[in-house]
């Protein structure tokens, strides 16, 4: 698929990216690529863009990396003229990582909520509010489990949130790294209203593993908007940053 054309005023532009921590590679070979994500993110000219895997600090990989940013991930991949927004899901041995949000638009709230399953894999939820021409949208990052059992627990957690935090009539869009292989999580998340692009019935969206595509685990649901185009970024700069691919979807308002 091509990226997303250029998009009119009346159009909300919303990507998901897993960054895989800034860096890519392992042992010898790791390569640091958070300073070619700011200049992805930059050109994907979304007006929400929902990030996974960010590095609030990592005090190993500031020492290994001579050019590891100062600032913590999140607001280092801003672009100009946008709000980062970041909550931390795992702390480890050399520091914290979580979900960020960055948008252009101005922000009237944030929360969030663990939903971590067992002691081994710490996942959260990230809750921003955006004013968008005067009418609030109701932004969610995810990074669900790993296994089928988490993801089927933590879509409930997230169901329960919504339902609890989020007026029925107000504008809502679910984004991130759903770990489902197959779509399994599709039909619960169409039962709280949220559609996505599968809904387009065009090509299949693929965005893992980068380097060639053989899933979707990436998603971006929403509801009390219609979806008009989907797209997934490629290219051999692309496959090199993540081992995910960002998902671009454009949403008529």
């Amino acid at each position: 698929m091509s990226e997303p054309s250029e998009h009119p005023a009346n159009r909300l532009r919303v990507a998901t990216y897993n960054i895989h921590k800034g860096v890519q590679g392992v042992g010898p070979v790791r390569r640091l690529e958070i300073h070619n994500l700011g200049h992805a993110i930059e050109q994907l000219d979304a007006d929400i863009v929902c990030l996974q895997e960010v590095r609030k600090m990592n005090r190993k990989a500031a020492i290994h990396f001579p050019r590891w940013p100062e600032l913590p991930q999140a607001d280092f991949l801003a672009p100009e003229g946008y709000t980062a927004v970041y909550e931390t899901n795992a702390i480890t041995r050399h520091g914290e990582h979580g979900n960020a949000l960055l948008t252009r638009w101005p922000v009237l709230h944030k929360s969030h909520r663990d939903i971590s399953d067992h002691r081994f894999e710490q996942r959260g939820l990230l809750h921003v509010v955006i004013e968008v021409e005067g009418v609030p949208v109701h932004a969610i990052v995810v990074h669900l489990g790993l296994i089928k059992g988490s993801r089927v627990r933590q879509v409930a957690q997230l169901r329960d949130f919504i339902e609890k935090e989020i007026p029925p009539d107000e504008r809502l869009v679910v984004a991130g790294d759903f770990n489902d292989w197959g779509a399994r999580m599709r039909y619960a998340m169409n039962a709280m209203g949220l559609r996505d692009s599968g809904d387009l019935r065009g090509p299949r969206i693929l965005t893992y593993p980068s380097r060639m595509p053989l899933t979707q685990l990436d998603f971006i649901y929403a509801r009390h908007m219609s979806v008009t185009e989907c797209a997934v970024p490629r290219g051999a700069i692309w496959a090199r940053m993540s081992d995910h691919l960002p998902l671009v979807s454009d949403f008529s308002l």
